[in-house]
C-alpha cells in the first residue's frame, strides 16, 4: 500500500493549494481516506475524511467552509482544495487510509510521508 501527497508549498494568507493524494495497493471501496495535519509541537489532526464510494465526506469545524475533499475514483487520487488559507493552516499535511472513515489519526492503518503547507502574512 502506498500514498503520495503532492501540492504543498509556500502562499500568502487567502490564497489557495489543492494538495493531491495517490494511492496504490487498495481500492477505494471499502477504504475511507483521510486528511490531517500536524504543526510543530502540536498532535496530528484530522481535516477531512472522505468515502470515495459514496462520496460522503466530513470536515473538522476550523476548516468548514474554506476546504473541499473530492476522489477522483479512476485515477484512485484524492485532493484536498484549501482556499482562504490562514497561517494557523501551517502544518505538514498528510493522507491516510482506513476501512471505519473518522478524523481520529489513531484509527488510520496507512500513511503517506506528508507535505509541507506554509501560509505566510
Amino acid at each position: 500500500v502506498q500514498l503520495v501527497e503532492s501540492g504543498g508549498g509556500l502562499v500568502h494568507a487567502g490564497g489557495s493549494l489543492r494538495l493531491s493524494c495517490a494511492t496504490s495497493g487498495i481500492t477505494f471501496d471499502p477504504y475511507a481516506i483521510g486528511w490531517f495535519r500536524q504543526a510543530p509541537g502540536k498532535e496530528r489532526e484530522g481535516v477531512a475524511c472522505i468515502l470515495p464510494i459514496d462520496g460522503d465526506t466530513y470536515y473538522a469545524d476550523s476548516v468548514k467552509g474554506r476546504f473541499t475533499i473530492s476522489s477522483d475514483n479512476a485515477k484512485n487520487t484524492v485532493y484536498l482544495q484549501m482556499n482562504s488559507l490562514k497561517p494557523e493552516d501551517t502544518a505538514v499535511y498528510y493522507c491516510a487510509a482506513n476501512l471505519e472513515g473518522g478524523l481520529l489519526h489513531r484509527s488510520y492503518d496507512y500513511w503517506g510521508q506528508g507535505t509541507q503547507v506554509t501560509v505566510s502574512l
